[in-house]
């Protein structure tokens, strides 16, 4: 079935398997789906949502089985599936944990590729990027795909995607530790991410999408120029797919939708959703033309977008736009803003108050804008210099609110 602009919602949740008491890492997302399905599979139907495998062997991914026509019931729908595989990891000593990264995960000690179904895709991965670093075996992230029907939403779509992507950090941001100690950026999930397709860069290119806006414009100047580059490596052809492309938002013509990778997990599923929410009404806003025609907005390049990016990477919402033109693409007329200001903009001109999308997700928007991105709040419950004792406290905490469904607030350590 064809699904025009916001007609369907696709999610994806993915958290960390640890151990309920020391949470260091727990390599058993093969017996959790054995436990549910009798065999090593890859994929579990759950009614309205689906778990599934990923690249390594202490993640599992949640998400909508097929397109959601609303986002409305998916904070329930993903709490259930959280509770449910709690349960299950009991059994195992486990639990699941939120955030973009785990903070004291060793990533060429304890990295385990999954064994079982899929797995020539990823031992090639493995086999030509080395897949024992944090790009690739510990960055947990929330997926959202939104449908087009034809190229010209498609053009229109991926335009706005990309002119909103440097930006998303900023709301999303739930990675500022690494390696047992605080990392450089507050979005280091994607400082890693940028990073791990070095040995051929075409396949992340420079995060943001170059400017193409058709089908056959996309394959022929991304798709095959990947495909191109990584054949000498890949002799069977496992990488010959769209998922190849690791930029921050990827075309899926094979669901004929937009994939948006750059969002951290949060420490709820209401919290992913309320996020999803926000970024749908800013993205419509732009669709719309509402404060930029459309053909200046596909006409913006990718180095600016790239670089403001990077930086919103490690400053998230602290970070100062001095680029008056990109903040009036965004319906904010003034010299500089925040990143964080720019999303009270955003938030206040397409989900106003009183409205129901607003009242849906008023309370994690309302805690992100007043206490900052959930980067900003492990940092701030963390201090200048946390020990390990203090780091396992906060992460226990935000696995806490993982299994209950709430909100993290630094004051509660």
């Amino acid at each position: 079935m064809t699904l025009h602009l916001w007609q369907g919602y696709g999610i994806e949740l993915e958290y960390m398997i640890v151990d309920r008491n020391t949470l260091m890492v727990r390599p058993i997302a093969d017996e959790l789906l054995k436990h549910v399905t009798g065999d090593y599979t890859a994929d579990y139907e759950a009614g309205a949502a689906a778990w599934s495998n990923e690249l390594v062997l202490h993640v599992v991914e949640f998400k909508t089985n097929g397109p959601a026509p609303s986002l409305d019931p998916l904070p329930e729908l993903f709490q259930d599936q959280v509770i449910e595989v709690n349960r299950i990891l009991e059994q195992w000593d486990a639990r699941l944990l939120p955030t973009g990264m785990h903070p004291f995960f060793d990533p060429m000690t304890e990295t385990k590729i999954w064994p079982h179904e899929y797995n020539a895709v990823y031992e090639t991965y493995n086999r030509i990027f080395d897949c024992r670093g944090h790009g690739w075996s510990n960055l947990q992230s929330t997926h959202i795909n939104l449908p087009f029907a034809d190229d010209e939403e498609f053009g229109r779509l991926h335009a706005a995607i990309r002119y909103l992507l440097p930006i998303l950090p900023g709301l999303a941001a739930s990675s500022p530790v690494a390696d047992g100690k605080l990392a450089p950026a507050l979005d280091y999930r994607l400082v890693q991410y940028a990073q791990n397709s070095a040995r051929i860069p075409i396949a992340t290119g420079q995060v943001v999408p170059e400017t193409w806006y058709t089908k056959d414009e996309y394959y022929r100047e991304i798709l095959h120029k990947i495909w191109a580059e990584t054949a000498p490596f890949d002799p069977e052809g496992n990488l010959e797919g769209e998922y190849a492309n690791a930029r921050g938002a990827i075309a899926r013509f094979d669901r004929m939708a937009i994939e948006i990778r750059v969002l951290d997990i949060q420490e709820c599923p209401e919290a992913d959703i309320a996020i999803a929410g926000a970024i749908k009404g800013a993205l419509s806003a732009l669709v719309e033309e509402r404060w930029m025609p459309m053909e200046r907005l596909k006409r913006v390049p990718v180095e600016p977008l790239s670089n403001l990016f990077h930086k919103v990477c490690t400053a998230a919402e602290g970070h100062v736009i001095h680029d008056r033109e990109y903040l009036g693409g965004l319906g904010i007329e003034a010299d500089s803003a925040t990143v964080g200001e720019v999303w009270d903009s955003l938030i206040d001109a397409t989900m106003p108050a009183g409205g129901k999308a607003r009242k849906r997700w008023r309370r994690a928007l309302n805690h992100i804008r007043r206490q900052g991105t959930l980067a900003t709040r492990i940092r701030q419950a963390a201090g200048a210099a946390p020990d390990r004792a203090r780091l396992t406290a906060i992460y226990h905490e935000l696995a806490n609110c993982l299994g209950e469904g709430v909100l993290f607030d630094p004051a509660a350590i």
